[in-house]
């Protein structure tokens, strides 16, 4: 069972959308991932941010669903940024080859969220 805190927040504000995890992201927890961005997508966002800053840890399931994120992120024709990707992430996606498939960048902090789950 994974303990872990799963927030996502839809940003109406300049096209933006984020989504923040926390915690483990594994079997248990992804999906959620896969919830959250499709919540996010239909707002239909020019841009998604995913925050990873607060990811303790990340199984091959949990980079499956990240990466799975990004095929729908681009199939909606909307831009994906990364945000926070910690050293456990960042290994596993280079044992994987993935590290360049998740750009990692800053987008403005997003005001007030328009959802919350």
């Amino acid at each position: 069972m994974t303990l872990s805190r799963f927030e996502s927040y839809a940003v109406a504000r300049a096209g933006v959308a984020r989504v923040a995890l926390g915690g483990e992201l594994d079997w248990d927890s992804a999906p959620y991932v896969h919830k959250a961005v499709a919540a996010c997508l239909a707002e239909q966002p020019k841009t998604l941010c995913l925050d990873l800053t607060d990811v303790s840890f990340c199984d091959c399931a949990g980079g499956n669903a990240l990466l799975e994120a990004r095929i729908a992120v681009r199939a909606a024709g909307a831009g994906l940024v990364v945000e926070g990707i910690g050293a456990q992430l960042a290994r596993l996606l280079a044992l994987i080859g993935a590290s360049d498939l998740l750009p990692a960048g800053r987008v403005a902090e997003a005001t007030e969220p328009a959802r919350r789950d």
